[in-house]
């Protein structure tokens, strides 16, 4: 059974940092792309960031540049979102989602209708 399950998410004041952490079951890392997603209340989910595992490729929406970086560890099937220099902007619901569709070119990372498996959601506040 597929399952990808979302941790690491909280309120943090403006400049702060956060780990995000997608642990996968029921498939292997080695042969998906795992994407992570955001929705802020009253917005549409828009894509973060894509770590293609089975090429090493590497994708960050405009907006975290320079800030989030994705990485993966094989031993723990896990892979996670290293957020720094956290913005109130940055605030919303974020979700892991699986890509069998590798590898992914890099002008289609953010295409939701892609992905076929979805986290549950970990909620990230960034408020003073």
């Amino acid at each position: 059974q597929v399952q990808l399950v979302e941790s690491g998410g909280g309120l943090v004041q403006p400049g702060g940092s956060l780990r995000l952490s997608c642990a996968a079951s029921g498939f292997h890392l080695d042969y998906y792309a795992i994407g992570w997603f955001r929705q802020a209340p009253g917005k549409e989910r828009e894509g973060v960031s894509c770590f293609s595992t089975t090429d090493g490729s590497t994708y960050y929406a405009d907006s975290v540049k320079g800030r989030f970086t994705i990485s993966r560890d094989n031993a723990k099937n896990t892979v996670y979102l290293q957020m720094n220099s956290l913005k109130p902007e940055d605030t919303g619901v974020y979700y892991c989602a699986r890509n069998p569709h590798v590898p992914i070119p890099e002008r289609q990372w953010d295409h939701l209708n892609d992905y076929d498996y979805w986290g549950q959601g970990t909620p990230v506040t960034v408020s003073s």
